[in-house]
């Protein structure tokens, strides 16, 4: 049986931003993503299902999934501050330089 090799995620995210139009696409993506980890990692820290947060937000459990896997497009703050208010914090929108991988 033949072994099969390994990567850890950073290293195979270096490996593709090597790639310029992987790196554009990263780049765009940045907000999102990190908008994502914070609602994952509040939903898990309130030990609460999607479903459930979704419920207690007035929304759908697809629309938590989206806004999970980085994939909401168009989110309003209004749907940001309903999942606070459940989370029990406030979501915080500013300006800020950009900061591309190149």
């Amino acid at each position: 049986m033949q072994k099969m090799k390994t990567i850890n995620s950073e290293t195979l995210l270096n490996k593709q931003l090597k790639n310029k139009q992987f790196r554009k696409e990263y780049n765009a993506l940045e907000e999102e993503f990190e908008i994502a980890k914070e609602v994952i990692k509040l939903r898990q820290n309130a030990k609460l299902t999607q479903k459930e947060l979704a419920e207690k937000a007035g929304t759908s459990q697809p629309s938590i999934a989206r806004l999970e896997s980085g994939e909401y497009k168009n989110l309003t703050l209004s749907f940001l501050r309903r999942i606070g208010e459940v989370l029990g914090v406030v979501p915080e929108v500013h300006f800020r330089k950009l900061n591309r991988i190149n």
